[in-house]
């Protein structure tokens, strides 16, 4: 078994692979697999697979890997990896750059429903807008101390799911909200221009999240006392200038990972069901290094670390050599059946923040542009 096994994961090294590598400041898990692996995402299987790694999922700026591939006669092909600890006086090597997901960590988050948060209600002397140092007045904070710390956050996208009545096909929407989480647009008109014709004809499903985005910290100075229906923070973050309509959640714990091991994902969806619903920055297309949102989350078996290849789908068109044509002074061309080309491949990317049915992904690598509506496959798919 432990022949065959060794055998299963030589298919995996790359034939250009380099013989040792010393890990550098700046490496990342991804880059560093990408060296040695047809597929990034296995490098766990590898190195695991040697006893005299003390913990793969810890690699440090220093450390000298050795990669050997040996064929002897009579044997299966072994992939074996070699390290030689160097020192250990920085943090381990993560599978992405921290750097390029921190403020989607922090200052990003998906909830079910926002309207029932407490809210700002009004800014200190009648003011549009508060900033550091200022006060603000919110509604629903009843039990609030003297000393508590909250975010403040508001409302930026909905996102949504249906379902194309004509063919079935899944189909994702974000729809921009104004500060108070109210929509911009007219429920047709805030679709993505790339679906609304197409949206015009389709059966909602469900709405996935109300991303809101943080503006400010706030300490409670006083609750509702004397009368007061309102509590009364003090605004610490100079972020953002803050509204009326922003919504307040307790500042907690930590509640997001910063390592990240990659990994397929753990459960099986119908196809076309996980898309890419929105590019950060609200740009039309996203690179290697950009954070998207995925129409997927923790219910549907997506944790971080979860890979998925990015696909185009094919378009349909008609065949036109077998197409018939009317006889006669002006021929017309018959409309044939349609005949739906092959997905393309586009990139992978990698989960880094879990909500329940949304999550932020990076982008890994990309052979071409990565655009709202391309579909999230199994790291492997062929097709």
């Amino acid at each position: 078994m432990l022949t065959a096994a060794g055998y299963a994961l030589a298919q995996e090294l790359r034939g250009d692979r380099p013989s040792s590598y010393t890990v550098q400041h700046g490496d990342t898990l991804w880059d560093i697999a990408g060296r040695f692996l047809q597929r990034p995402w296995l490098w766990p299987e590898i190195w695991q697979a040697n006893p005299q790694i003390e913990n793969p999922n810890l690699i440090y700026p220093g450390d000298a890997l050795s990669l050997t591939h040996l064929e002897r006669a009579g044997r299966l092909a072994e992939g074996r990896v070699t390290t030689q600890p160097g020192p250990r006086g920085e943090a381990p090597i993560d599978a992405l750059p921290l750097s390029d997901v921190e403020p989607f960590l922090r200052d990003l988050r998906v909830v079910e429903d926002f309207k029932q948060l407490p809210h700002v209600v009004a800014l200190e002397g009648d003011r549009l807008r508060g900033s550091q140092g200022q006060m603000a007045y919110v509604r629903g904070l009843a039990d609030a101390r003297a000393g508590d710390r909250y975010l403040v956050l508001r409302p930026t996208l909905r996102y949504s799911q249906t379902r194309r009545k004509s063919d079935g096909q899944y189909l994702e929407f974000r729809e921009d909200l104004d500060f108070r989480g109210n929509s911009l647009k007219s429920e047709t008109a805030s679709m993505d221009l790339h679906w609304t014709n197409a949206m015009l004809h389709s059966k909602s499903l469900e709405t996935l999240g109300f991303e809101l985005a943080r503006v400010n910290i706030a300490t409670v100075t006083r609750g509702e006392v004397g009368g007061a229906q309102a509590s009364t923070v003090l605004l610490d973050d100079p972020i953002a200038e803050v509204r009326k309509g922003d919504r307040l959640l307790p500042v907690d714990a930590l509640r997001y990972d910063l390592q990240f091991f990659p990994h397929p994902p753990r459960a099986s969806w119908p196809r076309g069901k996980v898309q890419i619903m929105a590019v950060a920055a609200r740009v039309g297309n996203a690179g290697a290094r950009d954070v998207v949102a995925i129409s997927a989350g923790a219910r549907d078996g997506i944790d971080n670390g979860t890979v998925l290849s990015i696909w185009q789908a094919g378009s349909q068109v008609h065949d036109e050599t077998a197409a018939q044509r009317d006889r006669g002074a002006y021929p017309v061309m018959r409309q044939s059946k349609k005949v739906r080309l092959p997905d393309e491949y586009a990139g992978h990317v990698m989960v880094f923040r879990t909500f329940d049915k949304v999550s932020y992904g990076l982008v890994m690598q990309m052979t071409k542009p990565v655009q709202v509506g391309n579909e999230l496959k199994h790291p492997d798919a062929a097709f």
